[in-house]
């Protein structure tokens, strides 16, 4: 086992929005030592142990990405890619109609591959919809806390020290909440504009413009925009970028490094 594995021992954990979760006390291994598991001390929650494969570290800090987001990802991928080739079969039959036997074999393996992709993004968004169930939850209990909080200061219970305290751990937490939920709307965003339409359209706008002499410009197609995820510091606090257009609004950024974890 490399030292780097090891290294995850004694680190503080959070998630790749900011709220933080515990501390490593102990990996478990598999027959081959390979890690299966990291054993997190989260307090009065108790010993978890959490996917290594959900894991990656980052400085003094180890952090956890959602088993939801891995599975988005790894089904945007797969749906852009069987929805390429789908088009590109398309497209060989409309250039040589002698091909159509052939490629129609072909089509029934993607076809059938794409109902199975339907039925993951139905899996998938009932998923988000319950996660975002759970993060109100949480809203709304982080505000009780904070309501109380204030009638506890405005009836000289509470020093406002204290009280300012409370309302910047609480508005912190609301703010890792926030981002999550931001990224889960994003994720649906994009997989609603997953479509074959819309490859087509991205297909044919630079072949368009090359035939009309003018100089294509080169864009992600709306299937493979990256939605903007949350940025950790070296810190280990989530740091939310200013969208370029002044109107919009302010979207998380991701770090290189954590975008190629979850990409691979």
């Amino acid at each position: 086992m490399s030292e780097e594995k090891l290294g995850f021992v004694g680190k503080q954990v959070k998630d790749i929005y900011g709220t933080f979760i515990g501390r490593v006390v102990g990996i478990i291994t598999e027959i081959d030592g390979e890690i299966e598991t990291v054993g997190v001390d989260c307090g009065s929650g108790g010993l978890k142990q959490l996917p290594y494969e959900q894991l990656v570290m980052q400085g003094d800090y180890v952090f956890f990405i959602p088993r939801w987001r891995l599975d988005a990802q790894k089904l945007l991928r797969q749906k852009s890619l069987t929805l390429k080739r789908i088009k590109a079969l398309q497209d060989i039959v409309a250039e040589n109609d002698s091909m159509k036997e052939d490629a129609e074999l072909v089509s029934i393996k993607y076809e059938k591959k794409l109902n199975d992709l339907e039925g993951s993004e139905n899996q998938i968004n009932a998923r988000l919809d319950q996660r975002v169930k759970e993060l109100d939850a949480e809203v709304r209990n982080i505000k009780a806390v904070l309501f109380d909080a204030k009638l506890q200061f405005r009836s000289n219970e509470m020093k406002e020290e204290t009280y300012q305290q409370i309302k910047v751990q609480t508005d912190e937490l609301i703010e890792h909440i926030n981002n999550e939920k931001t990224e889960i709307t994003n994720v649906r965003a994009k997989l609603a504009t997953q479509t074959l339409e819309n490859i087509a359209a991205a297909t044919a706008a630079p072949v368009a413009a090359t035939l009309s002499g003018q100089v294509p410009v080169v864009e992600s197609p709306p299937s493979e925009q990256v939605a903007p995820p949350i940025q950790v510091s070296a810190t280990g606090e989530s740091v939310a970028s200013a969208s370029a257009d002044a109107g919009s609004e302010q979207v998380p950024a991701e770090t290189s490094w954590l975008n190629q974890v979850i990409t691979k």
